[in-house]
């Protein structure tokens, strides 16, 4: 698969996770693709850390509005209702409570749902923004990545970035599949169909379980 097949099976994969009536927020990156991909029929509010609740999907080249952007400052449509306000109000959605799942990218992530997406030492950074926000306040965290780093392990045993936060990844969606972080480890639950469980475990810095109804990826 080249880089745009990737970033399309993640995000179709991502979105069949979003509920009838789920609030959502979408990290910057690869998540801003998922409104792209959303099931027919289904009524969902997302919301974007910068102080937008309500976004549609992306608009049509030329069709861009320069007062509408997500978090990332990509352009985004918004639907009938949306809602504009500060960031101060947008946290207070966020650490309220108030969103049910939450797409995040990561640097580096491991079987104890820890995740460090903010950071590489000796790199300038602006900050770490919303994320650790988001990974404590959203009802789930699903983490939307590639599986490896140019062949490097980004799915560890235990991470060697600094954390943007401990324990709170729920699920992590690559390519190759579809892990649940479970008390026990990584559970492989979904594996795409042009890989073998030998490959992703091979692709993998951590053991991976493999669940007993592994199924094909849904895409």
């Amino acid at each position: 698969m080249d880089k745009n097949e990737v970033r399309e099976v993640i995000a179709k994969r991502a979105a069949l996770e979003i509920k009838d009536g789920d609030v959502v927020n979408l990290g910057i990156g690869l998540p801003t693709l998922i409104p792209n991909y959303l099931p027919e029929g289904i009524t969902v509010t997302l919301q974007s850390e910068n102080g937008v609740l309500g976004m549609g999907p992306e608009p049509a080249y030329g069709e861009e509005l320069k007062y509408y952007t997500n978090a990332g400052n990509g352009f985004i449509t918004v639907n009938p209702g949306a809602s504009c306000f500060d960031s101060a109000h947008s946290f207070a959605i966020i650490r309220g409570g108030h969103v049910d799942v939450t797409f995040l990218g990561a640097l580096e992530t491991d079987e104890k749902g820890n995740l460090a997406n903010w950071i590489i030492p000796g790199k300038k950074t602006p900050g770490m923004g919303g994320a650790m926000d988001l990974l404590i306040g959203a009802r789930k965290v699903i983490l939307t990545m590639e599986h490896t780093a140019k062949g490097a392990h980004k799915i560890l045993t235990e991470c060697n970035l600094p954390l943007t936060a401990s324990g709170e990844v729920d699920m992590i969606i690559t390519e190759m599949g579809v892990i649940e972080v479970t008390k026990e480890g990584l559970l492989l639950k979904e594996i795409h169909p042009e890989f073998t469980i030998e490959q992703v475990q091979e692709a993998t810095g951590a053991r991976l379980i493999i669940s007993p109804d592994l199924t094909k990826m849904k895409i």
